[in-house]
């Protein structure tokens, strides 16, 4: 029946034209019956009711209490008053399925509303108008059953868009507030955010502190901190603490919006099944439908059944044949499925990627901004050779502020000095060492801030502090030490924090039969020193971005379905060629990652990987399960029409009772999110 219906007006309560620059939700995931048009352009589709062609429930019921009544009339003789009921019961629940019926064998076009045209005329021209009548009644009753249930799907994607607030507090060149539509806010804008206040578009705090529950956008369980310089998303909820946010995004542009219309692509990107369906469906009406044709006119001729009767199951057999409900079990599960993953964090960019998790047989992470947080921060330093500890903090500090590189990023950041005291240290003559680190005078001295190599090129590596750096690195620390012409005066030890739950992750992919391997072209022993740390034996460093294409296809020959995990900006060629990408950092806009991989991990959270995994086996099965209901009853209602046995009205129950529990099994997978 209907689950490809597009967005429609107020009148059936489907119409959703976001008014802060986004397009209107489309479903854009259902097949029509064979032979519809599969672009869903409007009025070609006859599962498309933007044209009214579903009444509303009153006057249902009515064609339904009139349909009853002209059952009545028929069973006590009363065939005038039983042919007058029946025809005004078509009249109210069926002239718009009349209309896109007729429209549809002029096209010779076999979906739903041609084959309900073709069995209700000719049950009213064979003398069955009262089961005319309430096959018609019951048929649009159903479908406005199930058009419902596939609103509730597409619902909880489509109020994402309600999440963020139709207006902005817009702070003033005096200071004061005003308040303005969101729509008209233009980036660069400052806003202010009261506390229990929902952020109406993306920015960064300028101001203020505060916590922040972005779970509807990232799927965190827990509020996130904010300060100076964090990123704010639309539709977050600032628990505490007023912020001054500066736009970033216009209302069409935010993180939000852009879910929302990946999910639209994803959900016109069919699965596997689904396309495996809709070519079987192509093929099968056809064929039940010369069935049908075959039976009415063999049946007299070869069995001796009366040529009315014969008829009569022939259409019995036609409002059974349309495979609605085959058609319409692919596509409910499948944005249940895209629903209950976007609830937890993870963007899947289509059914194929979602299919396709469900076989993977290994994944390949990258290190740095994946088993990593990608922010390296200063874990230990100490003075060298009993050189004084709040000078070497000093000038490292000192030479450390001047770099952008991010180790010395993250010894600035670290070393315990006041700013200060750290402008009042002159760096002169400073100087980049490319590949080695950093040089300047300060006090009239030179000192350099760089790495073991550079201390052994200089003479300066003993052989006490050469096994005091491999212990560090042993650890996957890098080493950076603080020198001068007398020697080694301090050691800084920088590492990648692991990302939280990585541990967790790998266990919980292995626990599914999926060997995880790392790859990066961080040093081997770097790389070793974090995969022992999360569990994983396999781990492969100093690898250019053609020796982790090469890792990928060695990966596919041996485990089959290979997957690869990465931040979708370095790792981007790794993502493309591997049969599904995860990439990290999607709450952080990263267009790279949004573009390149198939599955975008919203908050970073590698366990979703497991979770995606799940869900898409899970939903393979409900896919099979709705495909094999739909199937079964079909083959045992056309079983029953050859006997000669079928009713038309218990064909229609039939086929919309089937329909409806395939979208009910497929909306179980809403709740999959705790699978």
């Amino acid at each position: 029946m209907n689950p490809a219906t597009q967005a429609r007006g107020p009148e059936h309560g489907h119409g959703h034209t976001h008014d802060r620059g986004t397009e209107t939700l489309s479903a854009g995931t259902c097949s029509s019956c064979p032979g519809d048009s599969h672009d869903h352009e409007g009025a070609d589709d006859d599962h498309d009711h933007e044209h009214g062609l579903l009444p509303g429930w009153p006057r249902i019921a009515l064609a339904l209490a009139l349909a009853t009544g002209a059952e009545a009339a028929h069973a006590f003789g009363q065939a005038g008053p039983g042919l007058l009921l029946a025809a005004v019961s078509i009249a109210l629940a069926g002239l718009g399925v009349y209309r896109a019926g007729l429209q549809d064998l002029a096209r010779l076009r076999l979906g739903i509303s041609a084959l309900m045209t073709v069995a209700v005329t000719g049950a009213v021209f064979i003398g069955q108008w009262p089961e005319a009548a309430m096959v018609m009644a019951l048929y649009v009753a159903a479908e406005r059953i199930e058009h419902g249930a596939m609103d509730q799907a597409r619902h909880a994607i489509r109020s994402l868009l309600d999440l963020a607030p139709e207006t902005a507090d817009v702070v003033q060149a005096d200071a004061s507030v005003r308040r303005q539509p969101a729509a008209e806010v233009a980036p660069g804008t400052v806003l202010r955010i009261a506390p229990g206040a929902r952020v109406p578009l993306d920015g960064v705090v300028t101001q203020g502190t505060g916590s922040v529950n972005q779970a509807p956008i990232t799927g965190e369980s827990q509020p996130a901190d904010k300060t100076v310089g964090d990123p704010l998303y639309a539709g977050s909820v600032n628990q505490h603490g007023e912020l001054l946010m500066r736009v970033t995004a216009a209302a069409g542009g935010t993180l939000i919006a852009r879910i929302v219309h990946a999910v639209q692509r994803a959900q016109a990107s069919r699965a596997p099944t689904q396309r495996f369906v809709d070519r079987f469906a192509a093929v099968y009406t056809p064929i039940v439908f010369t069935l049908a044709l075959t039976l009415a006119v063999a049946a007299p001729l070869l069995l001796g059944w009366p040529w009315p009767h014969a008829a009569y199951e022939a259409l019995a057999l036609l409002v059974i044949a349309c495979p609605c409900a085959l058609v319409i079990s692919t596509p409910v599960t499948v944005v249940s499925a895209l629903t209950a993953a976007a609830r937890r964090g993870v963007l899947i960019k289509g059914g194929s990627a979602l299919e396709g998790a469900r076989a993977l047989g290994a994944i390949a992470l990258d290190k740095t901004g994946t088993l990593t947080t990608g922010r390296p921060a200063l874990v230990h330093w100490q003075a060298i050779q009993g050189a004084c500890a709040e000078r070497a903090a000093r000038v490292a500090r000192a030479l450390a502020d001047r770099s952008d590189h991010p180790v010395s990023r993250a010894i600035a950041r670290g070393l315990p000095i006041e700013g200060a005291a750290t402008a009042a240290t002159a760096v002169a003559a400073f100087t980049a060492l490319p590949g080695h680190g950093v040089q300047g005078r300060i006090d009239g001295d030179a000192w350099a801030l760089g790495n073991t190599r550079l201390a052994r090129e200089r003479g300066l590596m003993s052989e006490r502090l050469a096994v005091l750096c491999a212990q560090h690195e042993m650890r996957g620390r890098a080493v950076t030490l603080l020198m001068n012409e007398t020697g080694v005066q301090g050691l800084f030890a920088v590492a990648d924090p692991l990302r939280e739950h990585a541990s967790e992750a790998m266990a919980q992919l292995k626990a599914l039969g999926i060997h995880p391997v790392v790859l990066s072209g961080d040093n081997a022993t770097t790389v070793r020193a974090i995969a022992d740390q999360v569990g994983i034996a396999d781990a492969r460093g100093g690898l250019l971005p053609e020796d982790k294409l090469a890792a990928l296809s060695e990966l596919r020959a041996t485990h089959g379905r290979v997957a690869m995990a990465g931040d979708g900006i370095n790792d981007a060629p790794a993502l493309a060629a591997a049969d599904l990408g995860f990439a990290m950092g999607g709450a952080h806009a990263s267009a790279m990652a949004m573009e390149t991989a198939s599955i975008v991990l919203m908050n970073d959270d590698l366990r979703r990987v497991a979770d995606t995994v799940r869900l898409s086996r899970r939903a393979y099965r409900v896919l099979w399960q709705n495909i094999g209901a739909a199937l079964f009853v079909k083959a045992a209602f056309c079983l029953l029409a050859v006997a000669g046995i079928a009713t038309m009205w218990m064909a229609v129950a039939a086929d919309m009772g089937v329909s409806l529990l395939v979208i009910a099994n497929g909306l179980r997978l809403r709740r999959a999110g705790n699978s």
